[in-house]
């Protein structure tokens, strides 16, 4: 399972998230989208723990926890809708 991070600082860093998901169990990757034509981060993250049981326990003492001054949304990421074309895409 991967966890998606909403309403992230863009301040944030890569080692922040893996820093406070880490309270919870081994984190194996953190990806942090980036716009692609100004480089910014765009305010959401993907975090991939080892274990489901400390998936679930992240989300649940996150979801709605104010971090660097904004209150994370923190839940199960979902595949991506349909794009126009009507091929899904991943989200992680």
């Amino acid at each position: 399972m991967t966890i998606y991070i909403g309403n992230l600082s863009y301040q944030a860093t890569e080692e922040d998230l893996k820093a406070v998901f880490a309270d919870y169990g081994a984190v194996k990757r953190v990806l942090l989208p980036t716009d692609r034509e100004t480089g910014r981060m765009r305010g959401f993250a993907f975090v991939e723990m080892t274990d489901d049981a400390q998936e679930e326990a992240a989300i649940a003492e996150l979801d709605g926890a104010e971090w660097m001054g904004r209150q994370l949304r923190v839940n199960k990421a979902r595949p991506r809708e349909d794009d126009r074309s009507g091929a899904k895409r991943a989200r992680f």
